[in-house]
């Protein structure tokens, strides 16, 4: 199989400003995610997709392929299906038969656990898999304020009063999305109607969108010695 991997970096960012190349025990964000792609036994070939030019630098410094973002698909509004088909047409060459997405907010993320979501596909035939962590707090005890300040339940459900009665749930951690090509390209979705899930733990689940999550991230880095 033809598998391509996209690492979509921007350079801007709101909840920590250019955090894809903010180091995180002295290698950036970006850095890492190339470095766990290159861990990956399964993937046939990966990209970096970016309108930055200090992420294009580091990305090649280590030899890894840039894919030029347009503008247009940089901006805090882009979602990031138009950013993975644009990376697929702008690589060319044989049609990939999975596409997958490494978001370099996700540091923590390995060869192994990508190599994981992708036979996840292959064994199951699935549209699409993704990474997903236990939830530490179930949407039946979540409310909503309406009114100004009257609280509402989410969930019809919220007679249930001990959290060891109610059934797991689970989050994206955002660190690994696998897709067919007709899923991405033809039906324009990232997670497809048969879309099966690869669960991970607390650190392999560590997303860096504020400068609190970075650090959280500094210490589980520290914890494991980098």
């Amino acid at each position: 199989m033809t598998i391509l991997g996209v690492i979509p970096a921007r350079g801007g960012s709101k909840g920590l400003r250019r955090k894809n190349i903010v180091p995180l025990a002295g290698r950036s964000l970006v850095r890492r995610a190339i470095e766990s792609a290159r861990e990956s036994k399964m993937l046939t070939a990966f990209v970096v997709s970016t309108e930055d030019l200090g992420i294009g630098m580091e990305a090649r410094e280590q030899d890894t392929i840039i894919v030029d973002r347009p503008p247009e698909l940089a901006t805090d509004e882009a979602g990031m299906l138009p950013v993975l088909q644009h990376a697929v047409r702008a690589v060319g060459g044989p049609r990939p038969d999975l596409i997958v997405c490494l978001q370099p907010t996700s540091p923590f993320r390995t060869g192994a656990l990508i190599d994981r979501v992708i036979q996840k596909v292959i064994d199951t035939g699935a549209d699409s898999a993704q990474t997903l962590t236990e939830s530490p707090e179930s949407p039946l005890f979540m409310s909503q304020i309406v009114d100004g300040d009257r609280i509402k339940p989410f969930s019809a459900h919220d007679h249930i009063v001990r959290r060891q009665d109610a059934p797991p749930a689970y989050i994206p951690t955002g660190a690994v999305y696998v897709t067919r090509y007709d899923v991405l390209m033809r039906q324009g979705l990232i997670r497809g109607a048969d879309n099966r899930a690869v669960v991970c733990g607390f650190e392999e689940s560590a997303n860096i969108d504020t400068i609190w999550d970075f650090r959280l991230a500094e210490i589980i880095a520290e914890e494991r010695g980098w």
